[in-house]
């Protein structure tokens, strides 16, 4: 297998569809931009895990998503679990075909398709950190790698509604200010109990918290903003128990990067993060639903390689 191949995961399920019926589109650009590829399509949920492995440990060391938030964690996860090389020996590019696609913001890759494209021609790559996450799954220890951001309490629950919607064959960007509102009405905060790097960092009632590699999420929401991909630590921001008045009030304030001007904020990082609840609550890693607290986030430097965008400075 020749290292300039690149194997094209697309997730066809993507934006509403809009992975399968764009697709046509898309490797027409990268056949006219002279890349050489090989195409696979998703079939199933957590798919992209396998497909990545496979292709992996078939000699491709370029792989490209061509998806949301969503199946780039899948295909982060793939890099992880295969063994055949160190993940740094592994290229990744995105090209944004979801809903979100927070994960792509870091890295200025454009949503437009021909400089996404263009990105891969390019070819520039950095070096990013990940986040190892163990949780909870019916009372089993589970792993998974974080590309993005993960959220617990509020955030999670609303996922979990989120991604039940999209399960069900529903589409569009109203389903999650849908889940957001049905989420928001019953919810009620929860015990936190936080270490960072081994010491006590907080203990008390918690609305939502959020753990970050990266600024994004939730479709622009800007929970973690002065999260950086290499700097080599995860920021943590918690939001403290408050009525729900006061929240309606600062929720524009998630999107504006100044979350922290917020009351009842609490904000740090570490490069390890354990979080226990009572009871315990829903986690989402990068979108999603994964399990259930307790929790441990810990950082795994400069570990992915990743294509970035064309107007991307350094």
């Amino acid at each position: 297998m020749e290292n300039c191949t690149w194997m094209v995961i697309v997730n066809p399920k993507a934006g509403s569809g809009r992975g399968l019926k764009d697709w046509p589109i898309i490797s027409n650009q990268m056949y006219n931009s002279g890349l050489v590829f090989t195409c696979l399509f998703t079939e199933h949920k957590y798919h992209a895990i396998e497909l990545t492995v496979k292709a992996i440990n078939d000699g491709y060391r370029n792989i490209v998503a061509v998806g949301g938030d969503g199946t780039i964690h899948e295909v982060v996860n793939g890099i992880f679990i295969q063994k055949a090389v160190p993940t740094t020996e592994i290229s990744l590019a995105v090209i944004p075909a979801g809903t979100g696609n927070d994960w792509i913001r870091m890295f200025g890759i454009s949503k437009t398709y021909s400089e996404a494209v263009r990105s891969m021609v390019e070819k520039r790559t950095v070096l990013q950190d990940v986040g190892k996450v163990q949780f909870y799954e019916t009372r089993v220890r589970h792993t998974r790698y974080m590309a993005n951001v993960a959220g617990l309490g509020y955030d999670a629950v609303v996922n979990l509604k989120y991604n039940h919607l999209k399960d069900e064959g529903k589409y569009g960007r109203s389903l999650y200010l849908r889940s957001a509102f049905n989420t928001f009405i019953g919810f009620r905060s929860q015990y936190f109990s936080i270490f960072t790097d081994g010491k006590p960092f907080y203990e008390g009632m918690v609305f939502s918290g959020a753990v970050g590699i990266g600024k994004y999420n939730g479709g622009g929401m800007i929970q973690t903003p002065n999260a950086s991909f290499d700097d080599g630590l995860l920021d943590l921001t918690i939001i403290k128990k408050m009525s729900k008045f006061r929240v309606i009030r600062n929720f524009k304030l998630l999107y504006s990067g100044n979350i922290y001007t917020m009351p009842k904020v609490l904000f740090t990082q570490a490069k390890k993060i354990e979080i226990r609840t009572i009871p315990d609550t829903r986690i989402e890693i990068d979108g999603e639903a994964v399990g259930t607290s307790p929790v441990t986030f810990e950082l795994v430097p400069r570990s992915i390689r990743v294509v970035v965008g064309v107007n991307f400075t350094f």
